[in-house]
């Protein structure tokens, strides 16, 4: 005579590997999600509390809350020096005494970091990530030296003799009646 329970347990068994490969599927993904960088800000070598910002993502500092933009900066400095101390960047590439006075290097930088980030921080990249980091970091580096800093090169910060185009509403008026070119008939 056949068990009454059999196809209870045959139904029992058949759910209970489904269940498994279901935790599985979804152990590997979360796995994977940690991988690329899904790590809070602050959960890092440089320290801190957790925080919203998966590392890696883009930083626009003047988007960031005034709350974490002390933690994010400290830990964005720490990173800077690290580098300029690992590459060995001279005061032509990366002025030392003024750096994060120039907002276009401290963008540059930026990038470079959370490029960083995400290039060292998923390990399931086949080296393309690192490889890729290096081409950016060497052709950043040149751009600032090259291209933000005026004559701070030479020890100590000098401002750039430059006319600040955001300070005069009729400035913007008189583009913006202009139209873009073709526009006038």
């Amino acid at each position: 005579m056949p068990d009454p329970l059999g196809p209870l347990f045959d139904a029992l068994e058949s759910i209970n590997g489904e269940l498994t490969g279901f935790a599985a599927r979804l152990a590997k993904l979360e796995d994977g999600a940690a991988v690329r960088g899904a790590k809070p800000v602050g959960s890092g070598e440089d320290g801190g509390s957790d925080s919203a910002r998966v590392r890696g993502a883009p930083i626009a500092w003047h988007k960031v809350k005034e709350d974490e933009r002390g933690e994010l900066w400290a830990e964005f400095t720490a990173w800077v020096i690290r580098m300029a101390d690992a590459y060995e960047l001279t005061t032509e590439q990366l002025p030392h005494a003024c750096w994060w006075e120039h907002g276009a290097v401290v963008a540059e930088l930026t990038a470079l970091w959370t490029g960083w980030e995400s290039a060292y921080g998923n390990e399931e990249d086949a080296a393309a990530g690192p490889y890729l980091w290096h081409d950016a970091w060497s052709r950043g580096i040149e751009r600032i030296g090259r291209t933000w800093l005026g004559e701070c090169t030479n020890g100590y910060h000098q401002q750039k003799s430059r006319t600040l185009w955001g300070t005069d509403p009729a400035y913007r008026k008189k583009i913006i009646e202009a139209g873009p070119p073709g526009a006038a008939v």
